[in-house]
């Protein structure tokens, strides 16, 4: 079953012009151009960032994952850094009702074998209940470590929908960095390759040739129907979730559900 919409077309209004081999690569060459430019300044702004100033706070603070309370040190998992990603949650809500733009990326985030790698651990946490986390878990197949942060304060737990990375000195911890909205793009590698199609995501805000298909509001390729159809509407849930088990059509909580 397709989890995108799959319809080619025929029809390329406002394409721009088809040139020979030759005068398509002397026009790439000068946007590469621009692209060395922003990878340096990526670099430059990475730099910057390992050059912020750090806030410790106290490690031993309890958060609830699969073996019970534990302090947020063990998030660690013996190594000197962390990467955290705060999911959203909506109590009660069964796993289509869950928020589509943090399930996309907990779904880009399975594997941490290269953070480990390089010394790096991973978990995602949430404010949700551990009983309704675990199920949610379950459910997608998740194999991360999740945890729970209900009720618990600043920097573990707070506002959600965020990418925040923690250091390790032996027993103390210290925040470093952290990044919401278009700031966790970057995990989502989806988005990254949607960027190069000719077409792009598809959303209104981007400039596009003039006479190409018109965008739809921000992320709306994000859910979708059992056909494989992008929608908010009632019969939809996050596209992840289709390819789970147990995924059946549902015809309630869309993205208007009681909580949105």
């Amino acid at each position: 079953m397709s989890n995108t919409p799959d319809k080619p077309t025929t029809d390329l209004p406002g394409r721009p012009d088809v040139v020979d081999l030759d005068t398509w690569r002397a026009a790439r060459e000068e946007l590469l151009i621009r692209e060395k430019a922003h990878t340096r300044e990526g670099d430059a702004i990475a730099a910057a960032r390992r050059r912020l100033p750090m806030v410790e706070f106290d490690g031993t603070v309890e958060v609830v994952g699969a073996d019970g309370p534990v302090p947020f040190l063990d998030l660690f998992q013996g190594r000197d850094e962390l990467v955290v990603y705060k999911h959203m949650w909506y109590d009660g809500a069964p796993p289509q009702g869950q928020c589509e733009g943090c399930t996309t990326t907990a779904w880009h985030l399975k594997d941490a074998v290269y953070l480990n790698a390089r010394g790096v651990s991973f978990a995602i946490v949430t404010t949700g209940s551990w009983d309704e986390v675990a199920a949610f878990v379950a459910f997608m197949g998740y194999t991360q470590p999740w945890y729970s942060v209900r009720d618990v304060p600043e920097p573990v737990g707070g506002a959600t929908g965020y990418m925040t990375s923690f250091l390790r000195d032996g027993d103390r911890t210290f925040l470093t960095y952290s990044t919401t909205g278009r700031g966790t793009e970057r995990v989502n590698g989806s988005l990254g390759l949607l960027d190069m199609t000719p077409y792009g995501r598809g959303e209104a805000w981007e400039d596009k040739p003039e006479g190409y298909p018109e965008g739809r509001e921000p992320c709306w390729f994000w859910r979708s129907d059992a056909e494989g159809n992008a929608t908010w509407g009632p019969t939809s849930r996050p596209v992840p979730q289709w390819t789970r088990p147990g995924a059946t059509p549902v015809d309630t909580l869309g993205r208007t559900g009681p909580w949105h």
